[in-house]
């Protein structure tokens, strides 16, 4: 498949490295402003490196947009009238709805938008996905892409903005849990390297477990946790200071403020 990724900044690399290492397409436009930040995507074959967005959507059948919101309506309006049935167009903006995307483009375009996150360049991507009545026809088209990346998951629109807090917002907040282990770690004696390590692999571990069986997560806990022993202790002091809580709340904040950039 030939496809376009329009705004190649950080979330649109990674999913190019993922479409590459995946080998899930034939053809694949990147776009940006400036593209010599773009130049470790020369030694791919099937990229065309390119700050023309016209070249792009020209030559593509699946359009990836992945540019600031404030820019995409004039982005939108200047590659409508190259067009064609053929082409998909994915957007993973945040709060750029359905509707005005189709107020532009018109509602007879096969309109998907997706939420990704930066683990699509190791495959490992939780991705949402709604889209317009056209865009049915082609949801499970965009699935196979992003099941290439990871796992996908089709949702209702209104959820999109949560599940933008859960999944892209949350690799960030893992990130700060597995930054906060590593730190509980080197004070307990370890180096930082170890520490890190160590973390990160717990981290793997538990998402692991918990993939495989099927099983909530407090299932796993009891079976770590004796009477009297060291990991109750540490649970019950971590509960005693927020953690839980702390975490509900500062996911709720994410979603009042990604409802306040809604469009």
């Amino acid at each position: 498949m030939k496809v376009a990724i329009i705004g190649a900044g950080s979330l649109g690399q990674s999913i190019a490295k993922g479409l590459l290492i995946n080998d899930v397409v034939s053809a694949l436009y990147l776009t940006k402003r400036n593209t010599n930040s773009l130049s470790k995507f020369n030694e791919y074959k099937e990229v065309i490196l390119t700050s023309d967005n016209t070249e792009a959507v020209k030559n593509a059948d699946i359009l990836i947009f992945a540019v600031q919101p404030r820019h995409f309506n004039r982005i939108l309006e200047s590659i409508q009238p190259l067009l064609t049935d053929n082409h998909v167009l994915i957007s993973v903006i945040t709060g750029f709805s359905i509707a005005k995307i189709e107020t532009i483009v018109g509602a007879n375009t096969c309109i998907i938008r997706s939420m990704p996150n930066t683990a699509a360049s190791v495959g490992q991507s939780m991705t949402c996905l709604s889209s317009n009545t056209k865009g049915k026809e082609k949801v499970e088209l965009a699935k196979t892409i992003f099941n290439s990346l990871g796992v996908s998951m089709e949702i209702p629109e209104e959820q999109l903005q949560a599940a933008t807090v859960i999944c892209a917002s949350g690799i960030a907040f893992w990130m700060r849990l597995i930054r906060a282990t590593t730190q509980g770690a080197i004070q307990l004696g370890f180096e930082a390297d170890e520490a890190h390590k160590l973390a990160m692999q717990t981290c793997f571990g538990a998402a692991s477990l918990l993939n495989e069986s099927g099983n909530h997560p407090e299932a796993e806990i009891d079976r770590v946790t004796t009477p009297g022993g060291c990991t109750i202790e540490g649970l019950n002091e971590m509960e005693h200071q927020g953690l839980s809580s702390s975490l509900i709340k500062g996911i709720n904040k994410s979603f009042d403020k990604i409802n306040q950039i809604k469009n």
